[in-house]
């Protein structure tokens, strides 16, 4: 056994405020001068930049929809290598998913990784009746390792004590916090969620506020004490590769939706990668190849329209044929106008649209797309074919007016895209989505990306 060790936090059910109390586990623990490793179950975005913020390194994701069980345990004791403590963030429930059998829950990733599960329990409005709640969490799952629970959202020290005594009478798991109800605690959130800390002035400040409070409330050293030993693997090292193309990434507060594995995917396939910010450079680097990701263009609009020399410059690379690939914010600033609000400003002008945001969700949650062949650079399966692979969406915007004539490189087996069962607009080089796909062994998408960025200059 080694001394590195894991700790899985999760909650009875969404928004009870885990990712916060994880946020404040992750920056306490740092501060104690231990390595936190942070991960997150599921393709969130948003989380893992706040935890990769807290712990000081780089968050990674273990996804069901997109990796095997396999694939998750080979990542999750990757990724601990270094680490004192690593602390995986659970995603909704502990029980939720959408396999029946519970096969995708934070509970089988628990029980894969035997990590103890802290449980954070949002006590806002209940005394007595906790107790019975943590009794069916635990009985839904006989053998799951429970390390303790962590009442959130308390509302003074009568609240705490009545809640403390039904849990210590009825349950066998031992409090390992009571952190009360502040705005300290708070992340504020928006319409696809908790706001990116990228676009937070205050990110460290916010950070350090709510690692106070998870520092005075909760027990850290018990906390440390329940988790359990990480099976110790030797990090492979990477064979270094010599950069022979350059791709050009936007990164700023309008794009910042990117796996890291995707990112060293692309580096690992020989690319260097160039960042490039949307919101204040005027003119792109010298590149041969631009990966523009998801993010909030909408929230940015203004400045992404002022700054026309970017604007220009991108929209004449891609029409001269550099190849670029673009995913959901990234396919909103590429189309001709973003409209939100009743407000509408001018984008690239590369794709004959415009995005619409709507008040509602268009299209939300795991996808499953098969690949037209008509692609720049498809999957193709074992004999040659056009390959079909899982990946995620989460959009408030639609795509209107959109020309006829164009080529699509999806069809949408599960999930909206662009709606009519298709996605990804095929113009020249470029190809551009609603969905988010990522580099895993099922789809190798980045190595794909920098071969045809290599065969096209």
């Amino acid at each position: 056994m080694s001394n590195m060790s894991q700790l899985l936090i999760s909650a009875t059910r969404k928004s009870s405020g885990k990712t916060a109390v994880a946020v404040g586990l992750c920056a306490a623990l740092a501060g104690r001068g231990l390595k936190a490793q942070p991960f997150k179950k599921g393709p969130d975005y948003i989380d893992p930049l706040w935890l990769s913020a807290a712990a000081e390194g780089t968050c990674r994701n273990l996804d069901y929809n997109t990796m095997s069980a396999d694939e998750i345990s080979a990542c999750f004791r990757r990724h601990a290598c270094g680490a004192d403590i690593c602390l995986i963030e659970g995603s909704k429930g502990l029980h939720d998913g959408l396999d029946p059998e519970g096969g995708d829950s934070t509970a089988a990733l628990a029980a894969l990784l035997g990590a103890p599960v802290a449980l954070v329990f949002d006590a806002e409005g209940i005394t007595r009746g906790v107790a019975s709640l943590l009794l069916g969490c635990q009985a839904f799952v006989p053998d799951l390792p429970f390390a303790g629970v962590i009442l959130n959202k308390v509302a003074g020290e009568r609240h705490e004590s009545k809640l403390r005594a039904a849990i210590e009478r009825y349950t066998d798991l031992p409090v390992l916090g009571a952190v009360r109800r502040s705005r300290e605690m708070e992340i504020n959130e928006r319409h696809l969620g908790l706001i990116p800390p990228d676009e937070s002035l205050r990110t460290n400040e916010k950070i350090a506020a709510i690692a106070l409070q998870v520092a005075d409330q909760v027990d850290l050293d018990r906390l440390l004490e329940k988790a359990a030993p990480v099976r110790r693997v030797s990090r492979k090292a990477s064979p270094s590769v010599v950069a022979d193309v350059r791709i050009g990434l936007a990164r700023d507060a309008a794009f910042g939706f990117y796996y890291a594995d995707d990112v060293e995917g692309l580096r690992a396939a020989g690319a260097e990668v160039v960042e490039f910010n949307t919101l204040q450079d005027s003119g792109l680097p010298e590149v041969d190849g631009l990966f523009i990701g998801g993010g909030f263009p909408e929230t940015h609009m203004e400045a992404l329209e002022a700054n026309a020399p970017l604007r220009a410059a991108i929209r004449d690379a891609i029409e001269g044929g550099m190849p670029a690939y673009a995913e959901c914010g990234g396919l909103m600033y590429l189309s001709r106008s973003i409209e939100w609000n009743e407000r509408r400003h001018k984008m690239a002008g590369v794709i004959d649209g415009d995005a619409v945001m709507r008040r509602r969700p268009v299209g939300r949650g795991y996808v499953r797309v098969q690949e037209t062949g008509k692609g720049p650079w498809p999957l193709l399966d074992g004999e040659g074919r056009p390959g079909a692979f899982p990946a995620h969406e989460f959009h408030y915007s639609s795509l209107e007016n959109l020309r006829d004539g164009y080529d699509f490189a999806y069809k949408m087996l599960r999930g909206e895209g662009l709606g009519k069962g298709r996605d990804g607009i095929v113009y020249k080089n470029l190809l551009a989505c609603f969905i988010h796909q990522r580099d895993v062994e099922g789809n190798r998408w980045t190595k794909r990306f920098v071969d045809f960025v290599r065969s096209a200059r």
